[in-house]
């Protein structure tokens, strides 16, 4: 019979894995986004909607799930978002064109939302509070480590064996997760048989859906205008709904109260907003524009990732120690510096500054996240923790969902329907980069200052020991 402290290292083993798989296919994708294009002759606007579509998806999902794992079964859950994530790599890789590969990127977005809203809750029920904050950063630097390894495995594979042997890379990583949950992973959490919110559960998806699908292109034409702005009412809607509702997706009132809980949340949002799309725009600017082989611009797109591995169990063994203000401000300015020194990028820029200010970029972001992530968790009542785990994932995958659909916005209106080796699409997409970069640069400023908002108003308490696990 295993002992406890066995059962607590496969259940990391098997969430790590989980948060491995995400980031890895997402970054992977984004190096081979030029591979794609030529292939089926896809405009800018349809290859960002590859990515665009799995975040939205994906976001739209996170919560309605959080709260049928909390009712149901956080493992019953993610075992069932894991056999579908399975099914849908498999259907991207022998997806005949790009119609149908966006179609499987959204079954995908919605077996990852199954899976990432019931990780963090997972973890967090069975850690001990003492050893949570080391837990969650082996957790954030298994992410990394995903978004490591994809430039390098992703950019080799696509190179010898084609885009499509990504997915089937996924799908094998994905059904050895299955394997082991359902030989390795006993016991199961949920808060009690409470009454579905099936009413909040329709508005959020439809809510969401509508709003980051108006802003991928609210400056092209009336539609995309007109969905924002119905996703707005509707999400007006769904809060009114979930203040009035007895059994809510969201506990409203309590979650105001929580000031902690919401600012750290908030923060999240903005960081995310500001920095997913980097390795996307990098990756053009890279391959279309230094014309550089995919597995080159791999290799340069690891440094940020490696260093966000390495240093993620570090700051999130310190936030058990250490109220996470500094940490985690000190993150956010620095991934702000970073970002800002994007702005001038051009096409004399050295590939050594560019892998400096990665490098810069991976240190912030690695001293904001796990710090963060402690003190959402830490805040959040047990019977809650897949709700919680929820919304903080909700707010990644919709920050990297607004940091895509404001590039989204940005070239649509700046490089238009041209193609990657298209005339002209080089002299068009710079100034994209360089404007999109101002962009989230400001966004990361208002990070630091909300983030901040949080912790000052959080009474934090710190348990200074650390226990093994």
């Amino acid at each position: 019979m295993e002992s406890k402290r066995d059962q607590i290292k496969f259940i990391m083993a098997i969430v790590m894995l989980a948060s491995f798989l995400t980031p890895f296919m997402s970054n992977a994708v984004n190096l081979a986004i030029p591979i794609i294009s030529k292939e089926f002759g896809a405009t800018q606007s349809l290859m960002n909607w590859v990515l665009t579509s799995f975040l939205i998806s994906t976001a739209a999902c996170l919560l309605p799930f959080g709260q049928l794992a909390d009712q149901y079964g956080r493992k019953r859950i993610f075992l069932s978002g894991m056999i579908l994530l399975a099914a849908s790599s498999l259907g991207c890789a022998l997806a005949p064109s790009i119609i149908i590969l966006i179609i499987f990127r959204v079954v995908q977005g919605i077996a990852s939302g199954m899976v990432l809203g019931n990780s963090m809750a997972i973890l967090t029920s069975a850690i001990p509070p003492e050893s949570r904050g080391k837990a969650l950063g082996f957790n954030s630097a298994m992410t990394y480590i995903g978004l490591s390894c994809s430039p390098v495995i992703g950019g080799f594979f696509s190179n010898t064996l084609g885009w499509r042997s990504l997915f089937y890379l996924h799908m094998i990583v994905a059904a050895f997760t299955i394997v082991l949950t359902v030989w390795k992973f006993d016991g199961e959490w949920k808060s009690g048989p409470s009454k579905l919110d099936s009413g909040g559960i329709a508005l959020c998806i439809i809510a969401q859906v509508l709003l980051l699908f108006g802003l991928t292109k609210l400056a092209a034409s009336l539609l995309y205008q007109i969905s924002f702005a119905l996703g707005i009412i509707i999400l007006i809607a769904f809060f009114h709904h979930e203040k009035r509702c007895q059994n809510p997706i969201i506990p409203v009132d309590s979650i105001m109260k929580n000031n902690r809980f919401v600012f750290s949340t908030l923060a999240t949002l903005i960081n995310y907003s500001a920095t997913f799309a980097l390795s996307f725009l990098l990756s053009l600017y890279l391959q279309a524009v230094l014309n550089l082989d995919v597995t080159i611009a791999g290799l340069i797109l690891l440094v940020q990732p490696v260093l966000m591995a390495v240093l993620s169990p570090v700051t999130g063994t310190l936030s058990d120690r250490f109220q996470p203000t500094i940490l985690a401000s000190l993150g956010m300015g620095i991934t702000a510096l970073g970002l800002f020194f994007f702005i001038f990028i051009s096409t004399e820029t050295p590939i050594m500054l560019i892998i400096l200010n990665l490098t810069f970029i991976g240190i912030g972001f690695a001293f904001f996240t796990s710090p963060n992530m402690n003190s959402i968790m830490s805040s959040a009542d047990k019977t809650l923790y897949g709700v919680a785990s929820s919304i903080v994932g909700n707010m990644r995958l919709l920050g990297q969902s607004i940091s895509m659909a404001v590039v989204a916005l940005i070239t649509s209106v700046i490089v238009g329907n041209l193609s990657i080796g298209s005339p002209g699409y080089v002299d068009k997409l710079m100034p994209s980069i360089r404007l999109s970069f101002m962009v989230f640069t400001v966004l990361c400023l208002l990070g630091i200052k909300v983030g901040r908002l949080g912790y000052s108003n959080s009474g934090y308490a710190h348990n200074k020991k650390l226990k093994n696990f």
